[in-house]
């Protein structure tokens, strides 16, 4: 797998709130150079980064109900329809946690459906095929709701189930922080359910060549990751990485 190849499968991320435009325009910069799926930023930032990227196949992601996914459907269909007549080809959403958590998934369902037809349609008014990946924010759920959030996700016409936010902060019994990105075993559960029908997305705490190679070996076809500079050049061409599942866009 080439350089090339692997940067195709990278969603360059920069959601830090300190971001900055000129951290924002070097963020597309580096989408072109090195050939990146998108870059996924903040909506404040979504018309800077379709500015820079007009000329360029590097698409425009960005984050509906983030990081927390407790806005309400019409808020988070707002902000999606927006985002997309500020630019944005990608839509990545936080599902109501507190929802699956409950056990809630026809609540689940409708706002991940509110959003996708909502962003479908602003897309199709546009001549634009708008991406919608639905983020489920693994570390907080038990693998049944995960698998239940994939369902939902499916039913709902979403393009991708993603793994997580990077910003949860999930703590044991004892108050100590736990991991809170992707993981193998997640985005294998994701797998299995959604089958080949849908994308899936592995993101948070992606930040090594072995990290990235773990995701798309376990089914993921889509990296969301602030590191995807240092994974491209640290890219081993000879190795012998042969993702499962080519990359949606």
């Amino acid at each position: 797998m080439t350089k090339k190849e692997i940067a195709s499968y990278i969603d360059h991320t920069l959601l830090a709130p300190q971001a900055t435009v000129k951290q924002i325009i070097l963020l597309c910069k580096e989408a072109i150079r090195y050939g990146f799926a998108s870059v996924c930023v903040n909506p404040s930032y979504v018309s800077v980064a379709y500015t820079e990227l007009a000329e360029s196949n590097v698409k425009v992601c960005t984050v509906v109900g983030f990081p927390l996914g407790a806005t309400t459907s019409v808020d988070k269909a707002s902000e999606a329809v927006n985002a997309i007549k500020n630019g944005a080809d990608e839509i990545d959403m936080v599902i109501n946690i507190g929802a699956a958590a409950d056990g809630r998934f026809s609540e689940v369902s409708r706002d991940i459906a509110y959003v996708v037809e909502a962003s479908k349609k602003a897309g199709k008014e546009l001549n634009k095929n708008i991406i919608v990946k639905v983020i489920l924010e693994t570390c907080l759920l038990d693998d049944n709701t995960i698998q239940d959030c994939c369902l939902c996700a499916k039913k709902a016409g979403a393009d991708y189930v993603k793994t997580s936010t990077g910003f949860a902060t999930p703590k044991s019994l004892d108050g100590s922080l736990l991991p809170n990105g992707a993981n193998v075993h997640h985005v294998e559960l994701m797998r299995a359910v959604v089958g080949d029908e849908m994308g899936v997305k592995a993101s948070g705490g992606i930040r090594t060549v072995q990290a990235a190679v773990n995701m798309l070996k376990a089914g993921a076809n889509r990296i969301g990751t602030s590191s995807g500079v240092a994974i491209v050049d640290g890219w081993d061409e000879s190795a012998d990485v042969k993702p499962k599942y080519k990359v949606l866009i």
